[in-house]
């Protein structure tokens, strides 16, 4: 009987090790072929069947859509989530949705990260994100920031100063007058930066921000004598507008709808041209 306990407790500390969890169905199967047996091919042709049988398939399709892009099979993992997600629950959504971002960026898909961070950004300001539950961290709008990734500057502080309106904080004021400065706004930028130095906003005693205001105000001091004319107003630069404009709608035609749950947009509608990008 001790030896019997003995055996039981080892092979719950394998568990534990290596993170791996308890069973004998496809997917524990799936899990000892990615984490001990470090074989990643295995591993994926046991997620498939733990998919099939039903068994975890929100972990399992999120599990070997990251094994893989490992493999640069990222384009493989993209269709798998597409084809297979109507099986996971409307909790896994969210999550689902953070692993398409990472593939996309990946694979290069600009235009398709695109439409799934707006989706985000329209889930975030209905209160339907993270499950419906209210945040204020910084993590809510941790899928803001992929917007950077399209190398598209005004679409990038389009984003921020919407995201600074709904939950401000000095990291997205800091991103914002980074934008700004990027397009040559540098008044606007002053403002927004003033905010921080000021110590107006959450996170502003931070120490990476301090740090990162000081930067942004050598930079913007040493740029503001020149010319201050908006990005828009040079040669042989474009943007596209037409995400600027859906956005502007996303936020603002379900404004009148959300005031009981997000009475914060009852005072900014009354700066809305103001604030407007």
């Amino acid at each position: 009987m001790e030896s019997g306990l003995m055996k039981k407790k080892e092979k719950d500390l394998f568990h534990v090790i290596h993170k791996v969890p308890s069973g004998d169905g496809p997917y524990v199967r799936a899990k000892h072929a990615q984490l001990v047996q470090k074989d990643p091919e295995t591993a994926i042709v046991w997620f498939w069947k733990a998919i099939n049988a039903g068994d975890r398939v929100d972990s399992a399709l999120k599990d070997m859509a990251v094994v893989m892009k490992q493999l640069d099979r990222a384009e493989e993992a993209i269709e798998a989530i597409k084809s297979f997600r109507g099986l996971c629950p409307r909790t896994s959504q969210e999550s689902l949705d953070n692993v398409l971002i990472d593939l996309y960026k990946k694979c290069g898909k600009v235009e398709e990260q695109i439409v799934l961070l707006k989706h985000k950004l329209k889930q975030i300001y209905l209160g339907e994100a993270f499950n419906g539950k209210p945040t204020k961290t910084a993590v809510s709008w941790k899928e803001v920031s992929g917007f950077d990734q399209t190398g598209n500057v005004k679409n990038t502080q389009v984003v921020y100063r919407k995201a600074q309106m709904i939950d401000p904080d000095a990291n997205k004021a800091l991103n914002l007058c980074h934008c700004l400065i990027k397009q040559a706004r540098y008044d606007e930028a002053g403002m927004v930066l003033d905010d921080v130095l000021q110590h107006k906003l959450p996170g502003s005693n931070d120490y990476k921000s301090r740090n990162r205001a000081e930067e942004l105000s050598l930079e913007l001091e040493a740029k503001r004598p020149g010319n201050s004319s908006l990005l828009t107003d040079l040669p042989g630069l474009s943007f596209e507008d037409d995400f600027v404009e859906a956005l502007e709608r996303v936020m603002n035609e379900w404004a009148p709808t959300r005031s009981r749950r997000l009475p914060i947009f009852e005072e900014i509608s009354q700066f809305r041209d103001q604030l407007a990008c």
